[in-house]
């Protein structure tokens, strides 16, 4: 079972970008120590608690600051961008990290429509996502010397590429494509047991996978405690309730009364979205990822966990990954 990272580059409340991209490379050091197999992280737009929007920019400077832990997109927003512009930043990467970058591929804008002007992208009725897939696969697939547009550098790189979905579209377009298929399940989990069982059905084997490959997203907040892993989880819960009314900030300070900050009717809302989480001791920890393992079967997993402080951040995923080994020694034995 192999166990991956997802980063926003958090901004905490009381820090700034700076800080927060320092945060992100001592966090992708610590996860090469401890065994993790990818650093991934996600384009966002216009939103002040989060620093990796220039998210290849950003990727180039983890793959620098490690030695062998992959690093990639979990993931770029393709409408956002033209399939050649991707193709030669993925390229250029994977050029100077050869056999460390994959590249996994979002259908939404990562942004309001503020944000899609902004971008110059702009928005009509036709959706161009698999055949902007199709494109981009080809400009990192093998040379083509007589096509008329070529990624310099990209072609020949064969960078891994994902489908990222919280929804059936993306269950179905990975499975037509052969592609390996990350579910959004730390924040949108209400169709990840229909999505995954129509992937696994519909799969066609390709030039890049030969079957179903699924990876499974979970929240992680692992402490000393229980008490204290519910804890730092006011954070996420806190930061997931000002989004939804429109109110997205930097990264809250943990409380100790959620409900008398957000109300008990939208922390059941918040829960509910939030419901795939690992949080607690290490041995809450490993219960909770030892049921989803069990229940899922996913090929690989991948933590996040929006915590406010960095040091709790890092130990967080220290224990997660003892939590994982035991969960790995149980099944050995």
């Amino acid at each position: 079972m192999r166990y991956s990272i997802l980063d926003l580059s958090p901004i905490p409340e009381g820090s700034d970008a700076a800080t927060a991209i320092a945060n992100s490379v001592a966090l992708a050091r610590h996860a090469e120590t401890l065994g993790y197999h990818r650093f991934w992280m996600a384009e966002h737009h216009n939103m002040p608690g989060i620093a990796s929007a220039a998210t290849s920019v950003l990727l180039g400077h983890m793959a620098a600051a490690t030695s062998t832990i992959r690093v990639g997109a979990g993931g770029v927003m393709l409408p956002n961008h033209a399939p050649l512009t991707i193709a030669e930043q993925f390229g250029t990467l994977a050029t100077i990290y050869p056999g460390r970058i994959d590249l996994g591929l979002g259908r939404a804008p990562g942004g309001d429509m503020a944000v899609i002007r902004a971008l110059r992208r702009g928005m009509d009725n036709s959706d161009r996502f698999p055949e902007d897939v199709a494109e981009l696969i080809a400009y990192l697939g093998p040379a083509r010397p007589g096509a008329e547009v070529r990624a310099v550098p990209g072609e020949g790189t064969e960078v891994p590429v994902w489908i990222l979905g919280s929804s059936l579209y993306g269950a179905q377009l990975a499975a037509h494509f052969g592609l390996p298929y990350a579910f959004a399940s730390h924040f949108a989990p209400d169709a990840l047991e229909q999505a995954l069982e129509l992937y696994r059905a519909r799969f066609q084997p390709s030039v890049a996978l030969s079957k179903p490959r699924f990876m499974l997203a979970v929240n992680v907040f692992a402490a000393a405690d229980d008490e204290t892993g519910a804890f730092l989880r006011t954070t996420m819960q806190l930061a997931f309730a000002r989004l939804r009314t429109g109110r997205p900030g930097k990264l809250p300070r943990p409380v100790r009364d959620i409900d008398a900050e957000i109300g008990p009717e939208m922390r059941a809302a918040v829960d509910h979205a939030l419901r795939v989480s690992a949080v607690g001791s290490q041995e809450s920890v490993r219960r909770k990822l030892a049921e989803l393992i069990e229940r899922y079967e996913p090929d690989e997993l991948i933590l996040t966990g929006q915590i406010h402080d960095h040091a709790a951040r890092l130990e967080s995923f220290r224990i997660a990954a003892a939590a994982l080994a035991e969960i790995a020694g149980n099944k050995a034995a």
